[in-house]
């Protein structure tokens, strides 16, 4: 595995702004949002809307993404798939969301997730995870992916690639009449193949006019989690495997998630709409 020294938090730039315009999700400006009581099964309504929003976040990560290099720092992409949000009407979900700070997640090599950008310079051989979640229309789209940073070690390529082929796996599996469980099943049997650890703590989430509706999609197997899976139902599958254990640490910032060994993780993310024949990814560029 590549030798990179662990990462320490940088420094914050000043809160980015949102043209008075836009309209905001009901938890920006309070500690926490309000509870979801609404179904899991949305109508045609919202889940046009929801591909609305889900394309625009996924534009703003590529947009972020081009930007990945050695010297760029972290804050930098967060601008720039900030700009692309407001610049196309959408608020940049996690902005506000529990005070988070920033409009992106950045998670370089032992971060978990919920990196916060900051004054942090990417450097040759990071392997960098983008989480990037746009609401526009009263709904929200989530997504991420993981990038090479110049030239990475074979190790953390693997682990990246297969991360990515994990979730595909997955959402190949979203079939009517299943239980949510069927995901994480198939993610950890996959992962399991390279001695990969499969992250608990942290999970796949219903996802519409809430931004985390309740609603739990593990991507271990666990027998608990057996909600039906319905036509209709919004929710992301996002899987993070790690090198060695699953087991965290979190930060003083009480966000940034890191593995406990400190190898490196990766990450990747859709927002999903079940359909009569399995699920149709709303996250797509």
């Amino acid at each position: 595995m590549s030798g990179q020294s662990l990462l320490v938090p940088g420094t914050l730039s000043p809160t980015r702004s949102v043209p008075a315009s836009i309209p905001r999700p009901e938890y920006v400006g309070k500690a926490a949002p309000a509870p979801y009581t609404g179904p899991e099964v949305q109508d045609a309504e919202t889940i046009e809307k929801m591909r609305i929003a889900g394309g625009i976040a996924a534009r703003a990560m590529e947009e972020a993404a081009k930007h990945i290099a050695p010297g760029v720092t972290t804050d930098e992409l967060d601008r720039v798939a900030h700009e692309y949000m407001c610049d196309h009407g959408a608020y940049p979900s996690t902005l506000g969301y529990r005070s988070f700070p920033k409009s992106l997640c950045a998670s370089i090599n032992e971060v978990i997730c919920h990196g916060i950008p900051d004054s942090t310079v990417l450097r040759d051989g990071d392997i960098v995870n983008l989480d990037v979640t746009a609401f526009i229309g009263g709904v929200h789209g989530d997504n991420n992916a993981t990038y090479l940073c110049g030239d990475v070690d074979e190790e953390s390529r693997l682990l990246v690639e297969r991360t990515r082929e994990a979730l595909n796996r997955a959402i190949k599996a979203v079939k009517p009449g299943r239980r949510v469980n069927i995901i994480g099943r198939v993610i950890e049997s996959y992962a399991k193949r390279f001695g990969y650890g499969v992250v608990r703590d942290f999970t796949g989430h219903g996802i519409n006019s809430s931004f985390h509706s309740g609603l739990i999609v593990p991507h271990y197997d666990s027998p608990h989690h057996d909600t039906l899976i319905q036509p209709g139902m919004t929710f992301t599958i996002e899987p993070m495997l790690t090198l060695g254990t699953y087991e965290y640490d979190m930060w003083e910032d009480g966000w940034t998630v890191v593995t406990k060994d400190r190898k490196r993780t990766a990450q990747f993310e859709h927002t999903l709409v079940v359909t009569d024949t399995g699920a149709e990814i709303l996250t797509l560029p």
